[in-house]
């Protein structure tokens, strides 16, 4: 259970501000965004190391900003991604001049959201480069490791890649070295019992009494299988014998160990398990070079723990015991290297919006838009309860909230926008993937938007034009999101509506009777989903407990089209 927190929707920023309070001397808030940088800014010529993902894995990802480890750390709420925009202002603030290496675990909203930032930096002339970490080898086979989850083998992986780039690497080497080391790192966990998000009464998942859960996700994921409780010294085999079960042919036998405690589990419980862990590794032939055992990669209380291996060369090596020294994690005597003598001045030139003027028309139909927005934000508001339920079979539990998050931004910022339509829904979909963060939050985000755009600020809004909208806003997202038909997701609820729509009012049908039409295709269609096999996301690794269960996401387009076709209904027919 969470004890300690004011209001639950602002947990992260609260969290910020007592960090940024706590280690000052470390870290810089970044202005505008949730996120740090290095106190005193950037080093001038050096590589920067921004880390990131959700809260709530603390010291993952604040903790670890300092000398020999990251430049900066974006954060999203608990659990999520942070937007493409929080990602994008930190990691211009901690730019240095040489290029920005972006690096989180795998995870569909992470790769989204600082996919879109790379992109922003790299179009103002920032070299940035993508790295994101797959050690979780419950997740996926080994011959999909492009597939697997990041979980605590992040901490290594980061630690190595903010040596390479202390020690003055270019940034074809930082990458490079990341690479190397990412590749070089298995993991494996164990959960005893779940985490629960502050102001909730239940956690995410619960382990049953007397057992354990294997192959947890870091994000409230449930295991993949379950055993009875064993005692250390069996608990310590399994982790070992699966870990090393991968070790490559070419390992040079030296490796860095981290046994990590995921919220709950008690230091001196992972000492006692660790004993047999060391004993078992070095029977093995393995020799343990500056092992780490502690909290480094949590989950908010959740009970549990995991073992990462990293397997060593001479280069890995020396980047993995240099100093370094953060609010988190401090080893030997860390300076900043004296090829980086100087603080770099970063200049925060975000553009305004310029909108453009809008017609009556358009102003008059921007009316319906704020009132479809709002009903969106009911619909979620109302149902997020049951969302967050049906996440949290095969998921993490966060989807009804973190759509509440940012349904709730949409509607504030459709109320206060002014203009047309585009104007309205653009407004709304910059405020829905901010806040909400994750993958509904970027994917709700550029929806909204891509029919704003369609429609525009001075055309009258027709049946024909919103259905046009709404179908060529859809393939735009399915081509961004790299997601197909049938892999579970929102997309298998949101074409079947596009495809009625266009064809009821192509038919001539007038637009609340279509769309309402469509919006039953809809909902059926998503509880059809129920019977597929989630194939991305943090669903496919318990592909066999999501089936029975229908995907969130479309669960969640259904309600909401629902609730925009009333809006339309009670519409005059002619907006």
């Amino acid at each position: 259970m969470t004890h300690v927190y004011n209001d639950p929707a602002e947990f992260k920023d609260d969290v910020i501000r007592g960090f940024a309070a706590a280690y000052a001397p470390y870290v810089d808030r970044v202005e505008g965004a949730s996120g740090f940088v290095r106190a005193g800014g950037p080093l001038d010529g050096k590589v920067s190391l921004v880390v990131g993902g959700g809260s709530g894995h603390y010291p993952s990802y604040s903790g670890v900003v300092g000398t020999g480890f990251a430049d900066g750390a974006v954060l999203g709420d608990l659990f999520a991604s942070p937007s493409a925009e929080q990602v994008y202002r930190v990691a211009k603030a901690a730019n240095g001049g040489a290029g920005v290496v972006l690096a989180f675990g795998n995870y569909a909203g992470d790769r989204l959201n600082f996919g879109v930032a790379q992109e922003r930096l790299v179009a103002e002339g920032i070299d940035t480069r993508i790295v994101f970490v797959t050690d979780d080898i419950a997740s996926a086979n080994p011959d999909e490791q492009h597939k697997r989850r990041g979980i605590a083998g992040t901490f290594t992986v980061y630690k190595i890649a903010g040596a390479a780039a202390e020690d003055g690497a270019d940034l074809d080497e930082v990458e490079r070295v990341m690479r190397a080391a990412n590749a070089a790192t298995y993991s494996f966990g164990v959960a005893f019992d779940g985490c629960t998000m502050p102001g909730a009464d239940q956690p995410l998942f619960q382990v049953e009494k007397g057992q354990m859960d294997f192959g947890l996700g870091i994000h409230g994921e449930p295991g993949i299988s379950s055993a009875p409780w064993m005692p250390a010294k069996e608990l310590a085999a399994k982790l070992v014998q699966t870990v090393l079960a991968e070790r490559p042919e070419d390992a040079s036998g030296r490796a860095a160990v981290v046994l990590n405690g995921l919220g709950a589990t008690k230091y001196e419980e992972l000492f006692a398990l660790f004993g047999d862990v060391a004993d078992l590794l070095r029977t093995a032939g393995v020799e343990l070079v500056e092992p780490e055992v502690g909290e480094l990669v949590t989950s908010l209380d959740m009970a549990g723990c995991s073992l990462s291996v990293t397997w060593l060369d001479e280069e890995l090596e020396r980047y993995w015991v240099a100093p370094a020294n953060t609010p988190a994690f401090r080893r030997g005597n860390a300076v900043v290297s004296e090829r980086f003598t100087t603080r770099r001045t970063v200049v925060d030139d975000v553009a305004e919006a310029v909108t453009a003027e809008a017609s009556e028309a358009s102003i008059a139909s921007a009316v319906i838009a704020r009132k479809a927005v709002a009903a969106l934000n009911a619909a979620v508001e109302q149902h997020k309860e049951y969302l967050g339920q049906i996440d949290a079979v095969a998921g993490d539990g966060d989807h009804g909230i973190g759509m509440s998050r940012g349904s709730k931004a949409a509607a504030e910022a459709a109320a206060q926008a002014e203009g047309g339509v585009q104007t309205v829904l653009g407004a709304a979909g910059a405020a829905f993937g901010d806040k909400a963060g994750g993958t509904s939050g970027i994917l709700w985000g550029l929806l909204l938007d891509g029919v704003g755009k369609s429609l525009g600020n001075a055309e009258e809004v027709t049946a024909a034009r919103l259905a046009e909208a709404v179908r060529e806003s859809a393939v735009n997202l399915k081509a961004f999101s790299k997601a197909e038909l049938g892999d579970k997701t929102m997309l298998d609820a949101l074409f079947p509506f596009v495809d009625s729509l266009v064809a009821e009012v192509g038919r001539g049908v007038a637009l609340p009777q279509a769309w309402r039409t469509a919006a039953a295709v809809c909902v059926s269609a998503a509880e059809d989903t129920a019977s597929l096999s989630p194939k991305i996301g943090r669903a496919r690794p318990l592909a066999e407990r999501s089936i029975g269960t229908p995907d969130p996401g479309a669960v969640s387009m259904g309600l909401i089209v629902t609730a925009v076709g009333e809006v339309l209904g009670d519409a005059e027919p002619t907006r």
